[in-house]
């Protein structure tokens, strides 16, 4: 089993008071129309937080017609670009000032560890807006050489109010993934964060408002999916979707869009990535970047190495060493410096992962290391290592979302990418080889929206990603991120007596 560190908390960082817990619609912090709240539980001891407001169609409403009006009469698309930049690189700044309490927030709320929030997450978050900030006036049309008696250009216009629904395993992360691009953009918005992870985004709302960013640009309104998210996605004056979760809520999000308004729609849903390890790899590296990949945020990632599959001329060495790296895996408190691995979100995602580990038992695959649960409070869950994995069991072709790597064999780089392929989802992959050839073979055979080549978990704000196949389509992050929320327009006039088309 993992190492398990004492069960109680280990910090001696303050849990900062909840400051934020109602609606932010037009600038202001507001109770839900009915007056609704619910529960957000900290899932390192399943006690109750605070109490949240709940948003529902009423509240999307106000938050709608704030946000229209922003767009339609507001400053902000209608801002010198450079001028949308310096807001937002003040905003990142605010944020810059904050981190400790930012990352805190996202610790209690959805089991992050607070040293890796502090020293890596909600800097990531940061750095995503200060490239946004300076991507807002790098937004160009082409002149265009007509074929008859016309001069023709293209404007690249915002698209309008965006729907913007974000998931819980990296609220902070995700928030700025979308939001950034949407502001640098001149699009307003409606952002409804995770039922289960609404403070960071509360309190990103406050300090929107600091940085300048005006009234009914940026609302946010915690609810749940079907009531809060349905009503954005069926919303006749939204323009635009951008969501991140499951593929199963996905469709619900595409079909509601399309019997509304026809809103525009981007998705980045599962994943159920393959990490291909050849005979030339190192195993220690191999290793290290198999449990990264995997393991990373407890395994709540979109893009976890959760199909490992290792060469024959090296697999035994390799799930050796498998085994001995996920013993000394520390499980605990998430404020304790020498945690990897905190809880699991909530008591469904809990029990979620502990019911495939029985599928993976039942359905005959060899449980290596794990499978149990850790401690006697909050919803801890030891890094669970399967092998002797075929492809058609559950826990090879299911998005688990939690610590649980599948571990396969394979002879020849054909078989490899043909098993890589054989899955539904297509949002990243990663290649441990020293074979520039090989890497290269694979990197373009595999169909998924990242490749990562000796290195994994590898982001960045210039570097796009996103979905094929069930992965969804739209891509965050680089500028490609921009397209999602701009329009192309063409205008064309006649040119008379020219000397030359």
């Amino acid at each position: 089993m993992a190492v398990e560190s004492n069960g109680k908390p280990q910090t001696s960082f303050k849990i900062p008071q909840i400051k934020f817990t109602k609606l932010f619609i037009n600038g202001n912090f507001v109770d839900s129309v009915s007056g609704k709240t619910f529960e957000t539980i900290d899932p390192r001891t399943e006690e109750v937080i605070t109490r949240i407001a709940e948003g529902d169609k009423e509240d999307i409403d106000l938050a709608v017609k704030a946000a229209r009006e922003a767009f339609d009469h507001g400053p902000w698309p209608r801002l010198p670009a450079c001028e949308r930049g310096r807001i937002m690189m003040k905003f990142a700044d605010l944020i810059e000032e904050n981190v400790e309490e930012l990352a805190a927030l996202d610790t209690i709320d959805a089991g992050k560890l607070f040293g890796f929030g502090k020293a890596l997450e909600i800097p990531s978050a940061v750095n995503t807006l200060r490239y946004y900030a300076g991507a807002a006036d790098k937004v160009h049309g082409n002149t265009l050489k007509m074929s008859r008696e016309f001069q023709a250009y293209t404007l690249r216009e915002p698209i309008g109010v965006a729907g913007i629904i974000i998931p819980w395993n990296f609220p902070s992360i995700m928030f700025f993934y979308k939001v950034s691009p949407a502001l640098a953009a001149g699009c307003t918005m409606i952002v409804k964060p995770a039922e289960q992870t609404p403070l960071s985004a509360l309190y990103f709302a406050h300090l929107a408002k600091l940085a300048g960013i005006p009234d009914g640009v940026l609302n946010v309104v915690t609810g749940f999916g079907p009531t809060a998210g349905a009503a954005i996605c069926s919303h006749m004056d939204i323009d635009k979707v951008d969501f991140t979760g499951s593929t199963e809520v996905g469709r619900l999000v595409m079909q509601a869009a399309a019997l509304s308004n026809l809103k525009s729609v981007s998705l980045e849903l599962g994943g159920k990535s393959p990490l291909l390890i050849f005979d030339d790899a190192d195993v220690d590296t191999a290793a290290d970047l198999a449990l990264f990949g995997g393991l990373y945020n407890k395994g709540e990632i979109c893009v976890a190495s959760s199909r490992i599959f290792v060469q024959e001329g090296i697999h035994d060495r390799v799930v050796k060493k498998l085994a001995e790296k996920a013993k000394n895996w520390v499980i605990g408190d998430p404020f304790d410096p020498s945690t990897r691995h905190g809880p699991q979100v909530d008591k469904n995602q809990y029990k979620k992962i502990l019911t495939y580990i029985e599928h993976g038992k039942r359905e005959g695959a060899n449980l290596l290391t794990g499978g149990k649960t850790s401690g006697d409070k909050g919803y801890y869950i030891e890094p669970t290592i399967f092998t002797d994995v075929e492809d058609h069991m559950l826990i090879a072709k299911d998005e688990i979302f939690g610590p649980v790597l599948s571990v396969m064999k394979f002879k020849t780089t054909e078989e490899a990418i043909k098993r890589a392929n054989a899955t539904r989802y297509g949002l990243a992959a990663g290649i441990v080889t020293k074979d520039l050839n090989i890497a290269n073979t694979v990197s373009r055979s595999i169909r998924a929206g990242v490749i990562w080549i000796n290195c994994y978990v590898a982001f960045s704000p210039d570097c796009p990603y996103g979905g094929y196949k069930m992965s969804g389509f739209g891509r965050e992050l680089g500028m490609e991120a921009m397209d999602k929320y701009l329009q192309v327009k063409a205008v064309v006039t006649p040119i008379i007596n020219s000397p030359w088309l």
